[in-house]
């Protein structure tokens, strides 16, 4: 089985940085295990989440959920400079009640099907604004700098939510996919636990099964196969992390043996599922 990679680490509710850099950049497909936001500062960049590719302008914001398959390609003729945010799930269900989520811009793009924010007009904008407050607080070095770092990013996060909430950003839609492997992707995510394969979902999607395959691969990187393991693999960590026994995850999650189902996860997590009982 391909084995994406897991980049980054979070041992704090968040972490920031501002990077700037002109090597020319293509990685590979791979997650994370925590939220991630980039504001697009400049460069010639192409972000491709979750078979969707987005052109980016300055000062978009990409959101890219915990556990989504990303990649960025970067043109190295302009320098790429960006705002990176990661933020663990435990931050935002810290910072919900019953008057605000903010989560909220999230669960926004889940349901618009969109992973890039676009401010309709940058002067008239409070988030623009905080933005580039946080943007300059990279320069700040006087007392507590940190902090105010920190505190300018929820700043950054309300009037995010704020402008989701009114319709203040456009969440991005892009022509740059095929929409037969989008409505694939999104079919196997809500039928991970029925009979997902190649024949059933050629015939559900009136397409030959050769031509699904290669179309796949070529949009996504990786194969039919190697992608519905990985979303039942997450979905049985995710069962068992919320206390389920490792076994009873292992069939909830679609997998019919549990050694094939063990094997893959210690390929894809390098860890046996027993170890999540240890967290």
């Amino acid at each position: 089985m391909q084995q994406y990679n897991k980049r980054g680490y979070l041992n704090s509710d968040f972490r920031i940085f501002h990077i700037k850099d002109t090597v020319s950049r293509e990685f590979e497909f791979h997650y994370h295990d925590f939220h991630k936001i980039t504001i697009f500062i400049k460069g010639k960049v192409q972000y491709i989440i979750e078979g969707k590719s987005y052109a980016l302008e300055p000062y978009d914001i990409v959101l890219v959920n915990r556990n989504d398959i990303h990649r960025v390609q970067a043109d190295s003729s302009q320098p790429y400079e960006r705002i990176i945010v990661y933020i663990s799930p435990g931050f935002m269900e810290d910072y919900k009640t019953s008057e605000y989520d903010l989560n909220y811009c999230f669960e926004k793009a889940r349901k618009e099907h969109s992973n890039v924010l676009r401010i309709h007009s940058l002067e008239k904008s409070s988030l623009f604004r905080v933005t580039n407050r946080l943007e300059r607080s990279f320069l700040d070095e006087e007392y507590a700098s940190s902090l105010y770092r920190q505190i300018l990013f929820l700043e950054f996060m309300i009037q995010l939510n704020r402008a989701a909430i009114k319709n203040h950003v456009e969440f991005l839609d892009t022509e740059l996919y095929n929409t037969k492997i989008v409505d694939i992707m999104q079919y196997i995510n809500t039928h991970l636990t029925e009979n997902l394969d190649i024949d059933t979902l050629a015939k559900t999607f009136y397409i030959s099964r050769y031509y699904m395959m290669r179309l796949f691969k070529a949009e996504t990187g990786y194969t039919i196969g190697n992608y519905i393991t990985y979303r039942r693999l997450l979905h049985a960590r995710d069962l068992i992390f919320d206390g389920m026994p490792i076994t009873q995850a292992c069939f909830a999650s679609g997998f019919h043996d549990y050694s094939t189902f063990s094997r893959a996860y210690k390929s894809e997590f390098s860890e046996a599922p027993r170890n999540l009982l240890r967290q």
